[in-house]
């Protein structure tokens, strides 16, 4: 059921989003050769802490997961797709990293991710990321009162095969709301004019995932929660969280 909020409520998320993308901001700026994925998770908690706010990741553990999420950050590196788990891996040159963050403030939820490369970037790699804010630029700007849910997959479809991308299968955006996953889900593929009209109020995550390979397949790693490339090539994933009104999409997760 789509729970529509009030522009109070709006206001609420704006501020929780803002947390979201405080959080990305330092960890980004603290990527580097060198440092290590479970490096960057403190640095998350830090901002979080700062904040007062809490991780809707931490201790998170849906049907399909073996153990409940140990972090408050999902790192993925190069062939991982999404769910990667910050470990003691370190940053090396040209790794493409991305990171899927979200925060509790005052009850109300924030989710976002973000993709870049450490050190030298590859073109091929520059490309992928360039095109996964592309299909979310272009997500979000389907994300209009009148419009439907398969407006926005069809946006971001669009432009991923366009490029060549695989985008994998069964994955993509959510409502956000109180909880982190609400109604509707919001495929990262789709046919324009289909699925339902979206309404002032409603709040969503887009969250476009693009793979270099083309393939739409994966496989989840032994950890039980990093989804992998079948192929080994990289993948890129970006997000926003944005309310829908009637002055047109709101990005709730921006600086």
């Amino acid at each position: 059921m789509v729970q529509l909020k009030t522009d109070t409520q709006i206001e609420a998320m704006r501020d929780s989003g803002r947390v979201v993308a405080q959080l990305l901001a330092a960890v980004r700026d603290t990527a580097a050769v060198g440092v290590s994925l479970r490096e960057l998770d403190e640095v998350a908690r830090g901002v979080l802490r700062e904040a007062g706010a809490g991780s809707p990741f931490l201790n998170y553990r849906p049907h399909f997961a073996p153990t409940p999420f140990p972090a408050v950050i999902c790192a993925s590196v190069n062939d991982a797709i999404v769910h990667g788990i910050p470990t003691d891996l370190r940053l090396r040159d040209g790794d493409l990293v991305s990171i899927d963050a979200g925060a509790i403030l005052d009850g109300w939820a924030g989710d976002s991710a973000i993709s870049f490369i450490v050190g030298r970037a590859r073109p091929a790699d520059t490309l992928l990321v360039e095109t996964a804010f592309a299909a979310l630029d272009a997500g979000i700007a389907a994300a209009v009162v009148g419009n439907r849910i398969g407006d926005i997959a069809h946006a971001i479809g669009s432009i991923c095969r366009k490029a060549g991308y695989g985008i994998p299968e069964g994955f993509g955006g959510h409502g956000i709301g109180r909880a982190m996953h609400e109604d509707p889900g919001v495929p990262n593929e789709g046919r324009p004019g289909r699925g339902m009209v979206l309404r002032h109020g409603m709040a969503l995550a887009i969250e476009p995932m693009l793979t270099a390979g083309g393939h739409d397949e994966f496989y989840p790693d032994q950890d039980g929660w990093t989804l992998r490339t079948t192929d080994g090539s990289r993948a890129a994933h970006a997000e926003h969280s944005v309310a829908i009104t009637n002055d047109g999409p709101r990005i709730l997760t921006a600086l």
